[in-house]
Formats: C-alpha cells, structure tokens, sequence
C-alpha cells in the first residue's frame, strides 16, 4: 500500500499515532519534529520489551528503566501503542518512583477479561 500524497506529489504527512502529537505550542512541535525520525524505533523497542513481561507487563516507569531512555520520551510511545491497539491497561496497578499508582501495560493477548 502507497502512502497517499499531496497536491504537490508529497507524501502526506503521518497523523498521531503514527507521527509524534504536540499541543500546538512551539516547544510541542519542536519535541515532537524532534522525536519524529525515531518513532517508529521507540514504538518498537517499547511494544518488545513490553510483549517479553507476558502478563507481568510494564508501567511507563519500569518500560523507561528497561530501555535506558528518559520516562518523557517513553511515556508518550505507550500512548501511541495504546491508540494503535497494540498494547492494552492490564487492570493492574503497581507503584511508580513518585508512589503514585501506575498502570501496568501488556499485550492484547493478556488484557483480563471483563467478568
């Protein structure tokens, strides 16, 4: 499948989430051009590591740790995976570094069924 192009014959642009969001504020869109040529990397390293804890999952937290990058730029990948239905809210809780509760992320396979 060809991407859809433009009046120009540009490739149109990727829309969230398959292209990093921002708010429309400047400093958004400068971190989301920014993010934008390693997303799909991100994306795929986080759904990986998140896939290999089978139905022990990952918070966001623990997914920045696993891969050595800063919680900021890992935190919104999950989101992205989420919205792409690759990665689903297991329904479990554990506790993150600030004490709050997270959620625990997984793949599809292991989403609780609604009893």
């Amino acid at each position: 499948m060809s991407a859809a192009l433009d009046l120009f014959g540009k490739p149109e642009p990727l829309e969230y989430p398959d292209s990093p969001g921002h708010r429309g504020v400047e400093t958004s869109v400068a971190a989301a051009e920014a993010v934008a040529p390693n997303l799909a990397r991100l994306q795929q390293l986080a759904l990986r590591a998140i896939e290999a804890r089978g139905r022990f999952g990952l918070t966001t937290d623990e997914l920045a740790e696993t891969l050595g990058v800063n919680r900021y730029s890992i935190q919104p990948r999950t989101s992205e995976l989420r919205r792409k239905r690759l990665i689903v809210d297991s329904g479990l809780r554990r506790r993150n570094g600030t004490g709050k509760t997270a959620i625990v992320w997984v793949a599809p396979e292991y989403e609780r069924s609604a009893a």
